[in-house]
């Protein structure tokens, strides 16, 4: 999957309407074996095993740690496959294990930067697609299962954020503890190479915040988020074919200093990732939907985004299958409630 896939809609921190049906439309906006060694043949062993002994001992490097990083390498590179699958529920069921092997192997190698960035990007994405989305189809017709669902996200989506700061720890010693302090500061220590890790920990941070609104802990880490997914954009804007724009269409609605028209800015952001994805990926269309169409009730809009979300051809880019498979899902579900969403 990519993109938590593509992020999804960001649900609103707060809302400061009295109207229950206001509420509830408004908080949609807020709501990632051994290596074979090869020799020349003339080389004698009697001579090179005592030769990689002693290098092995210098080095503090051992058999296990050798297999546990080639281990680590293997799973941060895997998800192509999952990526490009057609069926959702063959990955909600593979996922887990996947996602469990992650976690053992993290166990025994904790600073693995590509491997914490793997499971950051797993545990955001399986909680997105296939616990949270869950949750919202089933809300209205049996809260107590949707609660579940959403206690079960939120615990994932912060499993999900401890993976993603550690990595940025990893590769930047203290950078956890300056993001506590200032994180406008601290966040330039990233460079380009860091934006994936900025990115799950920001859409990571967003959707654990979006189901912990109650939480003053959580609420509380909102400027981290800003840091950080401003940073992404600010290294490579480009990123995943405009997937940090795709996060931003949503979240201008309801940052806390908006300056400019914050309409305005969340449709740039809609016409760059529109650009970026060369029109391939239907989160863009989901997203501005979600956000502008419905804080705007604008119902042409709204309807008219979300067809145009269904008919992108999800073969067209097999690497995103099954993101848009997933975002067309949750465009379906979107038009079945916009007589709930709109007031006229």
């Amino acid at each position: 999957m990519s993109t938590v896939l593509r992020t999804g809609p960001i649900p609103l921190l707060h809302s400061d309407s009295s109207h229950p049906r206001e509420d509830k439309r408004r908080s949609m906006l807020f709501r990632r074996s051994l290596p074979t060694l090869e020799f020349e043949p003339f080389v004698r062993l009697n001579v090179l095993v005592p030769a990689l002994v002693a290098v092995c001992a210098l080095s503090a490097c051992s058999v296990r740690q050798v297999a546990l990083n080639q281990a680590a390498d293997a799973l941060a590179g895997s998800g192509t496959s999952f990526a490009s699958d057609d069926d959702p529920e063959l990955i909600r069921d593979a996922a887990p294990f996947s996602l469990k092997l992650m976690d053992s192997v993290l166990e025994d190698n904790p600073k693995h930067v590509g491997l914490l960035t793997a499971a950051a990007k797993g545990y955001t994405q399986y909680a997105f697609a296939f616990v949270q989305q869950d949750g919202e189809e089933i809300e209205d017709t049996d809260l107590a299962q949707a609660t579940q669902r959403f206690d079960r996200a939120r615990r994932l989506y912060l499993r999900a954020r401890r993976y993603a700061l550690r990595g940025l720890d990893s590769a930047h010693l203290g950078m956890v503890a300056a993001l506590e302090h200032d994180p406008r500061i601290a966040v330039k220590q990233a460079q380009p190479q860091d934006v994936p890790l900025l990115y799950w920990s920001a859409a990571s941070t967003g959707a654990w915040i979006s189901l912990s609104k109650d939480d003053a802990a959580a609420v509380a880490q909102v400027p981290v988020m800003e840091a950080l997914i401003d940073r992404a954009l600010e290294l490579d804007e480009s990123w995943d074919k405009g997937a940090i724009h795709t996060f931003l269409i949503s979240y201008e609605l309801v940052r806390a200093q908006r300056g400019t028209d914050p309409v305005a800015r969340s449709r740039a952001h809609f016409e760059r990732a529109v650009a970026l994805s060369h029109g391939k990926q239907a989160a863009p269309y989901v997203a501005l939907a979600e956000s502008v169409s419905v804080s705007q009730q604008n119902r042409a809009e709204f309807e008219h985004l979300l067809q145009q979300a269904l008919a992108v051809d999800i073969e067209a880019e097999p690497e995103s299958r099954l993101a848009n498979i997933v975002m067309q899902r949750r465009a379906r579900w979107l038009l079945s409630r916009t007589d709930q969403l709109f007031t006229e």
